[in-house]
């Protein structure tokens, strides 16, 4: 017995080795963590079980029959994160290059295929060079059987990627299929082709760093929702946000101890908009004042800084924000903003995250590159993820509410179920010069007039009253008691529940 003892041991050391002390040194010279060192900190100590150590791949091709090492290049098993069941895959680049073989696709889609079992999260520590070419066509449908689960778990568990090397070719798709991404500055990469292969195709010359580096997924293609400098940042992150979701579609989202008060009242927000409309402040500044000892967690802050989106706690429960920010475009919706806040109001549907929705939109970003962009589509993205939402919605109405975009923005008549407005609120069909410039176009040619007709137009428009009147906005709120009034709106619908039509699934215009 001792001798087979000694034998496990040997095993297991031989797989917890990697791809041997040389490689793991070449892997901390670069500032990385190994695969499993990764797990130590994104896991609860001591929480990590493991699976499947010792599987090896099976190719005999280009001398690969001497080239084994147990776990084949990616550690898979199950953890807690606080205390909440989390399924975990973390590719090793010290084996093969974390390359993705047959058998390590088959370790992925098994805790894969368990998480969906039990309603736990997955989340992957990506650093992969990609197929492993040795293997051919076996690789390529590893891949598609990771894929094949990343859709059919969508929407059932959330599904994190974190990208903490060099990730190329099949290796991006699985995480871009997934709810959040998060990267490294200046260790991770991801493109579809490589900056060798763009050179030789269309003649470009880019470094890895400009084609598919932090900077340019977080600030120009929306690819990634955060950077970090390196990968215990990343990782604290990730437990952080973590923390804010639920672990399946059926279940709430946690519930945390608070010591804020919900009632607190804040009388800075009194004097947050300017007495000119066309002046910006900072909607974050709200965000915090209605937060739980102010704490909110941003996604996408670096790309379309018109919108912002994350999580609050609002008497320690989870809460998705979606908010125009001033400071940035006036707070226009355009292309990258519809798409940014669409994508984020369908995760929060979809896990029953109930959604708050902070409005100052003087409408659609004009332009022939707009249009020739396609807003009309994508605005339409944000429109039709807020329609088809059944989670508890409430919005708040700060300032400007003006045409298509105050519809689009949780309006009431999509669905919202408590509107609330501050008294500086304008909800118009558009701005006052704009609309007396159209309605008076024959007086143009006298100032005085047109200073008197708009200077009416602001008095009888420029005000929450009128869509209150109607019953279009429930109250119009004191400014510092905002945290009170929303926080009582939210814990008044946690029993909501609404029928939808049956249906195998929606077409949202794409």
């Amino acid at each position: 017995m001792p001798t087979i003892l000694d034998q496990l041991e040997a095993r297991r050391a031989q797989a917890r080795l990697g791809g041997g002390e040389k490689r793991i040194a070449a892997q901390h010279a670069k500032g990385k963590l190994t695969a499993r060192e990764r797990l130590d900190v994104l896991l609860d100590e001591g929480s990590f079980e493991e699976y499947d150590m010792y599987v090896t791949h099976r190719c005999t091709e280009f001398g690969m029959a001497e080239n084994t090492v147990p776990g084949d290049g990616v550690v898979t098993g199950w953890g807690t994160i606080n205390g909440r069941q989390v399924y975990v895959f973390s590719q090793d680049f010290t084996v093969l290059g974390g390359s993705l073989s047959e058998t390590h696709a088959q370790k992925i889609c098994k805790i894969m295929d368990m998480a969906a079992r039990v309603g736990a999260p997955v989340i992957g520590l990506n650093d992969s060079g990609g197929a492993r070419i040795q293997e051919g066509v076996a690789s390529l449908a590893g891949y598609a059987e990771v894929f094949r689960r990343n859709a059919e778990v969508s929407g059932v568990v959330p599904q994190i990627s974190v990208i903490m090397g060099p990730c190329a070719g099949g290796a991006v798709y699985s995480p871009a299929m997934t709810d959040f991404i998060f990267m490294v500055r200046d260790s991770s990469y991801m493109f579809v082709t490589g900056p060798d292969v763009v050179k030789t195709v269309t003649n470009e010359i880019v470094t890895a760093e400009e084609l598919g580096g932090a900077g340019t997924h977080t600030k120009k293609s929306s690819v990634a929702d955060g950077a970090f400098d390196d990968d215990i940042e990343a990782l604290e992150q990730v437990r952080l946000l973590f923390d804010f979701l639920p672990l399946n579609n059926r279940e709430k989202p946690p519930v945390r101890p608070f010591y804020d008060d919900p009632f607190r009242i804040d009388m800075r927000l009194d004097t947050l908009i300017p007495d000119s409309s066309t002046k910006p402040y900072d909607m974050k500044e709200l965000i915090h004042a209605l937060a739980d000892e102010g704490d909110f967690f941003e996604l996408q802050a670096d790309f379309a800084r018109n919108i912002i989106i994350g999580f609050l706690r609002m008497e320690g429960r989870t809460v998705g924000v979606v908010a125009n920010q001033p400071m940035v475009l006036a707070g226009c919706l355009d292309i990258d903003s519809s798409r940014k806040a669409a994508r984020f109001v369908r995760f929060c549907d979809a896990f029953s995250i109930p959604i708050l929705t902070l409005v100052d939109v003087p409408g659609f970003l004009p332009g022939v590159a707009q249009e020739y962009g396609g807003v009309i589509k994508h605005g339409a993205k944000l429109l039709f993820a807020y329609s088809e939402a059944t989670v508890p919605m409430v919005t708040l109405i700060t300032r400007k509410a003006y045409g298509g975009a105050y519809d689009v923005m949780a309006s009431k008549h999509i669905g919202a179920d408590v509107n609330y407005a501050w008294p500086s609120a304008e909800i118009a069909v558009m701005g006052a010069k704009g609309a007396t410039e159209i309605l008076y176009r024959s007086e143009l040619s006298n100032p005085d007039k047109i200073f008197e007709r708009t200077k009416n137009y602001e008095e009888r428009f420029a005000n929450p009253f009128v869509a209150a009147e109607r019953g279009f906005i429930d109250e119009v709120i004191m400014p510092h008691s905002s945290r009170r009034r929303i926080a009582r709106a939210f814990a008044s619908l946690r029993n909501k529940s609404l029928t939808t039509h049956w249906k195998k699934h929606d077409t949202i215009p794409l």
